[in-house]
Order: structure tokens, then C-alpha cells, then sequence
């Protein structure tokens, strides 16, 4: 399987484990020229911006560190925009999850990392 597939296949697995867990799923693959969100949803009076990391193994580390300081701004600044243009006041509860994935492991981080230049 390619890794765009891959890709797919497991943001899906994340879409559906998080709707198991109450989460109204508004939308994927999000994209703008600011950059990408795997997943936007809804769960307990927040928007929530959530990136889907996967690792098949542990050789490149757990796939939670892959979410750089740099990855983290840029989910921030689309998370923004996102607002921008659906017309949502900026004190709209917002927050940040990641979905892990390693193996066939699925684990929620909720509150995974705050909003950078705000």
C-alpha cells in the first residue's frame, strides 16, 4: 500500500475511533494555503483540530513527536483561518488532539498542545 493510501486508510481508523468516542466529525483533510488538518470536529463544546499520526514501528519513535514546534504553528494558523472564513467569533472553545496510531494501537491525546502566535 502506498503511503497516501496508508495515509488514508488510517485517518479514517482515527475518524471512526473518534466517533466511538462522541466526536461530530465536520470535516477532513482540510486544506487552505496556510497548510492542513487531518480532522475538524465537535465533542463537548469544543472545536477540535486533530492530527492523525501514524508509525507502523517504533525505529522513528513514537508517533507523537513527530509533531514539531513548526507543525504545531501551522495546525494554529489553519485552525485560525478555519475560523476566518466559516465566520466563527475567535472565542469559539477551541482545542488540539492528536490520534496516535502505532501498529494497530489507537490512542486519543486530548489538550495535545496549546495554540502558537495567538
Amino acid at each position: 500500500m502506498n503511503k497516501k493510501v496508508e495515509g488514508l486508510t488510517k485517518e479514517t481508523e482515527a475518524a471512526n475511533y473518534l466517533s466511538e468516542q462522541g466526536y461530530q466529525i465536520l470535516a477532513r483533510n482540510y486544506r487552505c494555503r496556510l497548510g492542513e488538518i487531518d480532522i475538524i470536529a465537535r465533542e463537548n463544546g469544543y472545536l477540535v483540530f486533530v492530527e492523525v499520526k501514524y508509525r507502523s514501528n517504533m525505529e522513528m519513535g513514537f508517533p507523537e513527536e513527530a509533531i514539531t514546534i513548526h507543525k504545531q504553528k501551522r495546525i494554529t494558523n489553519t485552525a485560525k483561518y478555519y475560523l476566518l472564513v466559516n465566520r466563527l467569533p475567535e472565542s469559539t472553545p477551541c482545542r488540539f488532539d492528536v490520534v496516535v496510531i502505532l501498529k494497530k494501537e489507537i490512542r486519543l491525546i486530548k489538550h495535545a498542545f496549546d495554540a502558537y502566535g495567538s
